[in-house]
């Protein structure tokens, strides 16, 4: 029974090591980066959907939202596009919310100030699964020089008969 439980502490070291081995760590990212969750300016109704479109989100990694004299509101995809504060998934007014994201597919956030939604403070960003580290494709081992295929010398494409002298 000792080596059979050795054997299976062992599998599942190797288990985890190569889960450990493909997946990136998680991603922290500051909503707007230096201007944070404020009402935009005039000319600059898109900077959330600008901001959201220059990222790439994965399952793990968490949004944080820093604000003044605002809220941030989760809420579904018609109350986003119609800016409706009435029903939300969960609010905020902390001045400093992080929001893990949990799960694959679409977040909807909008401001709880009047009329902030309207001016363009809502953002929509679309969360993959989770990170997975870029890795090299395997190598190629060269075959051995005298390894034949089918009566062709694999290098010189000849038949063995062709290299063979007179």
């Amino acid at each position: 029974m000792e080596p059979f439980r050795g054997l299976i502490f062992c599998t599942c070291l190797l288990i985890l090591a190569a889960m450990n081995g493909s997946v990136e760590a998680s991603k922290h990212f500051k909503v707007g980066d230096h201007i944070g969750w404020q009402q935009p300016g005039t000319n600059n109704t898109e900077v959330y959907s600008q901001w959201a479109t220059s990222k790439s989100f994965h399952v793990g990694d968490s949004l944080s939202f820093e604000y003044q004299n605002d809220s941030v509101l989760v809420v579904e995809k018609w109350d986003y596009y119609h800016c409706n504060t009435n029903k939300p998934i969960s609010s905020f007014n902390d001045g400093k919310t992080v929001i893990n994201l949990d799960r694959p597919g679409p977040f909807y956030f909008i401001s709880g100030a009047p009329d902030h939604c309207k001016s363009g403070q809502k953002l929509l960003i679309r969360v993959m699964s989770l990170h997975q580290r870029a890795e090299s494709p395997p190598s190629i081992a060269n075959p051995p020089e005298d390894l034949k295929v089918q009566g062709r010398d694999r290098d010189s494409g000849q038949s063995s008969d062709e290299n063979e002298g007179p």
